[in-house]
């Protein structure tokens, strides 16, 4: 879930948007003014900034500029009422990624953010060959294909990927895909590791005889 944090000192269009990102499974910490938003930065690990400019304390241009000056370089958007050429201009100077000008329309600014996020999220994809976990989305990709993958299916696989060329115990694979009260089988294992092979055939995924499984790369 990412995180972003709301400098905005109106507290009901505040709320307001508090609601519409946590609708969108954002997680949103809101602050008024630009000295506890400031101190925030210190305490938690931000994915967004979205900063009003005319807050109490320190501004908003203000308060990004401090940011950026200290090595934050966490992506952040503007939210402002400012027309003026030169309040834009400062604000791209002080190390922003977009404006945003009230009112707004909402679709607009959830597609503004999620665009931002897209091109400033880390690279979460670890590939073995052709075979890629997008830890970021939990999927696995077979030559640039999404695999249909049960959870239990996708456990599986992504264990046999994370010790890849080092054998699997069984007794850890059982213990990582049932509960007690499940009660895995060996039988059952042998079943979901014959459907993943079917479904990555250039994949080599041996049975090490009476100890585990081993993925190949």
């Amino acid at each position: 879930m990412n995180k972003i944090l709301l400098l905005e000192d109106d507290l009901l269009l505040g709320e307001t948007l508090v609601d519409l990102l946590e609708d969108e499974d954002f997680d949103v910490s809101h602050y008024p003014n630009g000295q506890d938003a400031l101190d925030a930065t210190f305490d938690k690990k931000f994915d967004l900034y979205l900063l009003d400019i005319n807050v109490p304390q320190i501004d908003g241009l203000t308060l990004l500029k401090e940011l950026r000056e200290a090595k934050d370089n966490t992506p952040a958007i503007y939210l402002t009422s400012h027309k003026e050429k030169d309040k834009l201009i400062e604000g791209f100077k002080n190390g922003c990624d977009d404006f945003i000008k009230k009112p707004f329309d909402n679709d607009e600014l959830i597609m503004r953010i999620s665009s931002i996020l897209r091109r400033t999220s880390p690279n979460k994809t670890e590939c073995i060959n052709n075979l890629c976990h997008d830890e970021v989305h939990k999927r696995i990709l077979y030559n640039d294909e999404e695999l249909e993958l049960s959870q239990k299916e996708y456990k599986l696989l992504l264990l046999l990927m994370s010790h890849a060329n080092s054998t699997v115990p069984k007794e850890l694979i059982l213990d990582e895909l049932w509960s007690h009260n499940e009660g895995g089988s060996d039988g059952a294992l042998r079943v979901y590791i014959n459907r993943i092979k079917q479904l990555i055939p250039d994949i080599t995924i041996q049975n090490i005889r009476a100890i585990g499984y081993k993925l190949v790369s």
